[in-house]
Formats: C-alpha cells, structure tokens, sequence
C-alpha cells in the first residue's frame, strides 16, 4: 500500500476523530467531547509546540493511522526528548506498514528538531505491536509506575 504520512491539519478533524475514537475505545478509555476537541486542538496549533501529530493517508486520501507526540525536556539532557504517547492504525489496515510510517515520521520530526530522544510504551500483551517496535527500536529495563488512587 502507498501511504502519505504528512502532520496532522484542521481539515482532518472528523476523520481524525473517528480514529481517536477508535483507538480510545481499544483503549478501553472514553473522553468527554470537549477534550476531544481541545487535544485536536493542541495537535494542530502551531503555537503548542509541545504538541505534535501525524496521520497516514492511503492513496484515496483517507485516513488510516494517527501518532500523537509530546514534547518535554528532560533531566539528562539539554535536548528536548519526544514522547510518542499515542499510535494507531484503522481496523482492516494493520500489518501493512502504517505503524511503521508513522514512527519513521516521528523519528525525521525528532531527528530535524534535535531531539536527544524518542520513546513509547506499550502493555506487554500487545504482541503484534511489540514485533515492530523491536525492529524499529530497543525495550528499556524500566517499569511504569504512577500515582495510585
């Protein structure tokens, strides 16, 4: 499949929305409208610089993949470093390199702004995932932790 992976634009907002929603029901999480709208807001605002997004397109145009990354800096480096918080792929798309693309965009973006590092997490059950991600990058010996309650 040929795929054009470009940033995220305001002229994607209902298709981008249909695939967030998606990927948040997978996630098992739901969000109110209103958050909806102000994260696709901060994705496509050139003044959150700290917010970056990235759809792949197929060859009709339509949306079939979304990356969401947030930018922060970090304790061991002056450079900032790139979380790679969200990646998805439409049902039906999977396993045809769309992930793939969009990582590989995320490292030109990371790679063009300096960025000292990127990294991503992912539930050890995602077994599918997993297969690209240890071809595209290395598992750290960390464990997540975060706040009870």
């Amino acid at each position: 499949m040929t795929l054009a992976v470009r940033a995220l634009a305001p002229s994607d907002r209902s298709a981008w929305t249909r695939l967030w929603q998606d990927y948040l029901r997978g996630a098992g999480t739901v969000l109110s409208d209103a958050h909806i709208a102000r994260h696709f807001t901060r994705l496509t605002d050139p003044a959150e610089a700290r917010f970056a997004g990235f759809v792949a397109a197929d060859t009709g145009g339509r949306l079939v993949g979304l990356a969401h990354c947030i930018w922060h800096g970090d304790g061991w480096t002056d450079a900032e470093v790139c979380c790679l918080q969200d990646l998805f792929t439409a049902e039906g798309q999977r396993g045809r390199g769309v992930a793939r693309a969009l990582i590989s965009a995320v490292y030109d973006d990371a790679a063009a702004r300096g960025a000292a590092d990127v990294y991503w997490m992912t539930k050890p059950t995602n077994a599918a995932a997993r297969r690209l991600y240890d071809q595209v990058g290395r598992q750290t010996p960390y464990i997540k932790y975060e706040r009870a309650g």
